[in-house]
């Protein structure tokens, strides 16, 4: 993932879709996990002003560590309830992949986080 810049030119993408991502239990490996502060640099490369990260686990930690991750840098802010709401992929993310099937169908709970890119005030 470190190599997004090579693939994707400045702005590219509009949308980016972390749909039940690896979880990487062991300590050892959480550095490999999809959302974290230096990957976020690079998806924010790649990633258009107004573009939208979405990001759906069923592992509450992970959830958390994406959500507080995306929180914290200074490129992404959190879609309002009514943006989320008006939003027709929101609606999809728990059903749009066979994972986001097997979840629904176990009963399982999801945890999303949808953030859209903002402008650096630098």
């Amino acid at each position: 993932m470190k190599y997004i810049p090579n693939y994707f030119g400045k702005e590219q993408l509009s949308k980016m879709f972390f749909l039940f991502p690896d979880p990487h239990f062991k300590k050892k490996n959480h550095r490999q996990r999809l959302i974290g502060p230096y990957l976020l640099d690079e998806f924010a490369y790649a990633l258009q002003i107004g573009g939208i990260v979405y990001t759906i686990t069923d592992v509450e930690e992970l959830g958390e560590r994406m959500k507080t991750c995306l929180e914290n840098h200074p490129l992404f802010e959190a879609l309002t309830e009514e943006e989320l709401e008006a939003d027709p992929v929101v609606k999809l993310l728990d059903s749009a992949t066979e994972e986001g099937q097997k979840v629904a169908r176990s009963g399982g709970q999801t945890y999303q986080a949808v953030y859209r890119r903002i402008a650096s005030t630098i």
